[in-house]
């Protein structure tokens, strides 16, 4: 069964075209994972399906009813909104229903036909019936299961949500997702911000999930283990491979070659055909054959291959040679609050060449010690050191969404020395293409702004690197040569990431911050 039908799917920004005749189908039961390369339009897809953006041209029909959850990449949360409230939040209708048969109940006084009397009474056991069905008597306890488990209880239900970290913000709306329980699931890249405890729990619930679901994710591991089809968007269309993102490569790969040595085949006839042209259209003898050959080129449908897009190319500029001791804390406590540390006192210290991974959960400090350590938040009480001659690179986990630069300005306020060809030549290094180059900063796809910012990081020199969930929204592909590039880099590197696959063979030790920290886990 259908569950949603998109047909001749067109849409661009400005002159950029990000799909042209594009057409879907999802089924009843399908876990689908889309995949493609940042920019490609996944997001932007998401966006349309669900009604948030208007398409060019196509048409959209979900099935009747069909009841739909989105979690995207940037959910507003309210000042004023606590956990609780946001997680109840997503049994509204049911509540709604409450309310329905209260009015029922509250009306039966004034009915004096028993007819009526007894139609309404039908009404409202209808309703009472659903709430069951819903298990709306146990909204408390369903509520508080999956707050356990995704780490979102210990938080207290009570608390605001503009007081949350990105990945207690993440854990939130996912809980209050799957509390929805949809007829379907939309999940633009899960797991940036959860950790991996948590992203293991996922797993288990997306694979015991009865429903369907549209999953957007670069992690491959994550998508191998969930997914059964996966839908390609690249060079604005999109393609249906059965089974899972190994496979998905190794078809797409073959397909890729069959295509070029087609295209070499034709190429060499059309070659061969215009040449005997040339030679003959003029000589009375042979000028039919050289017609006919015309008319066959003429008619013959080129294959086309589509433009290769730019791979990214990272290589780190590398500063002079600090001191021995990059730094060290004589019993820093972290935090915002005095009354609420999010540290016991840490002696921490790091050497020259050190990659240092900082893991555990979400909300436990290794944001806030990656700042402290910088200077940008007084500690507690304590001290850190500073070695000498420290040259440090900074990554953030999201770049501001208000700005109002292009890509090209964003790298020029930073390098002003630069010329416009350096600066495009530096963006263009990183993978971005010149319509991305001229786009502002804040309409880019959360990949492609990660490539701006590191961009900034690139053509800085540095032998000090904090990277602050470096990999969040990046493709395969800039993920791979990412972490080429982090071991071949010759500084040293404090990185807080959840991605052992990632940091399996670069990083020299792991630090487990959920052995100092003070907050639960």
């Amino acid at each position: 069964m259908s569950i949603l039908n998109v047909e001749h799917l067109s849409h661009g920004f400005g002159d950029r075209a990000i799909f042209e005749d594009v057409s879907f189908r999802l089924l009843k039961g399908e876990h689908i994972g889309l995949v493609g390369a940042n920019g490609e339009g996944k997001s932007t897809f998401m966006n349309i399906i669900t009604g948030k953006l208007q398409p060019d041209e196509g048409k959209i029909e979900w099935s009747k009813k069909v009841r739909v959850g989105y979690l995207d990449q940037h959910t507003a949360l309210e000042k004023g909104m606590t956990i609780g409230s946001v997680l109840h939040s997503a049994f509204d209708f049911l509540y709604d229903m409450e309310q329905e048969m209260n009015d029922i109940y509250a009306s039966l006084g004034d009915v004096t036909d028993d007819d009526e009397m007894n139609k309404r009474m039908e009404e409202a056991g209808t309703i009472a019936d659903l709430l069951t069905m819903h298990d709306f008597y146990m909204i408390d306890a369903k509520v508080e299961e999956v707050a356990r488990a995704l780490g979102v209880l210990e938080l207290g239900l009570d608390k605001d949500v503009t007081e949350l970290s990105g990945g207690q913000r993440t854990k939130v709306l996912m809980a209050k997702l799957l509390l929805e329980k949809p007829d379907i699931l939309l999940l633009d890249e899960p797991t940036n911000y959860l950790d991996v405890e948590h992203i293991e729990w996922l797993k288990r619930y997306l694979n015991d999930y009865e429903n369907a679901f549209i999953l957007i994710s670069h992690d491959v591991p994550f998508l191998n283990s969930v997914i059964n089809l996966i839908y390609h968007m690249d060079n604005k269309q999109l393609n249906r491979y059965v089974g899972d993102y190994d496979k998905f490569q190794e078809v797409y790969a073959m397909k890729q070659s069959q295509l070029q040595a087609a295209y070499n085949r034709q190429q060499k006839e059309i070659a061969e055909l215009k040449d005997f042209v040339a030679r003959n259209k003029a000589n009375v003898a042979t000028r039919n054959m050289a017609m006919s050959r015309q008319k066959k080129l003429d008619k013959m449908d080129v294959i086309e291959l589509a433009a290769e897009k730019p791979k990214p190319e990272f290589y780190f500029k590398e500063a002079r040679t600090p001191s021995r001791v990059i730094f060290s804390t004589k019993e820093l406590v972290i935090g915002y609050d005095k009354n609420e540390p999010l540290s016991k006192p840490l002696n921490l210290e790091m050497q020259r060449k050190q990659k240092i991974v900082l893991t555990g959960a979400n909300g436990i400090g290794k944001t806030t010690l990656l700042k402290s350590i910088l200077g940008l938040i007084p500690p507690l009480s304590g001290t850190v050191y500073q070695g000498e001659f420290l040259e440090i690179g900074y990554f953030e986990q999201e770049m501001d969404q208000h700005i109002s630069t292009t890509c090209i300005e964003e790298i020029w306020n930073e390098f002003p020395s630069y010329n416009q060809n350096e600066v495009r030549s530096a963006l263009a290094k990183c993978g971005l293409t010149t319509k991305h180059i001229e786009s502002l900063c804040r309409v880019l796809s959360g990949g492609e702004q990660a490539k701006v910012r590191l961009c900034k990081l690139l053509n800085r020199e540095t032998n000090l690197l904090l990277l602050d969930e470096p990999t969040n929204h990046l493709d395969v592909d800039a993920k791979d040569e990412l972490k080429r590039a982090l071991k071949e880099y010759n500084g040293s590197i404090l990185m807080v990431c959840h991605e052992p696959e990632f940091y399996e063979g670069l990083a020299t030790d792991v630090w487990d911050c959920s052995q100092w920290t003070t907050k639960t886990i």
